[in-house]
């Protein structure tokens, strides 16, 4: 499988991942690492930079993946059918142009600097 084919799938899976954590029918617990995995995935800022050649994207392929199936192993199979043919329609009338979703990644990242700000100054 090539690596352009390979982030197709991710970018579909996390789709998918997506609709199972809007869902009330999702485990708590599912949604939970599902979370993580959506913010992860729309994060700017990755564990290892993209920029560095090769390793840059290896947490891309390794850390999202894993999130990824870990959040689908813990939905009931049933649903996570459901899940796969709602997000197949997702995108069919273009890009949801939802900004508000980006508030919790932005959110998190502002915490991490503000930390980060107070144990240098301290």
């Amino acid at each position: 499988m090539s690596f352009k084919s390979k982030m197709k799938e991710i970018s579909m899976k996390i789709t998918q991942v997506y609709v199972s954590i809007k869902s009330n029918k999702t485990p708590w617990y599912a949604k939970t690492i599902g979370v993580v995995a959506v913010i992860y995935a729309l994060s700017p800022i990755d564990l290892i930079p993209d920029f560095i050649p090769i390793i840059g994207y290896l947490d891309d392929l390794i850390i999202l993946p894993l999130l990824i199936t870990l959040t689908i192993k813990l939905i009931p199979k049933q649903l996570w059918k459901e899940y796969e043919e709602e997000a197949k329609y997702i995108w069919e009338d273009g890009k949801p142009v939802k900004w508000y979703y980006a508030l919790p990644v932005i959110s998190i990242w502002l915490i991490v600097v503000a930390l980060i700000v107070f144990i240098v100054l301290n």
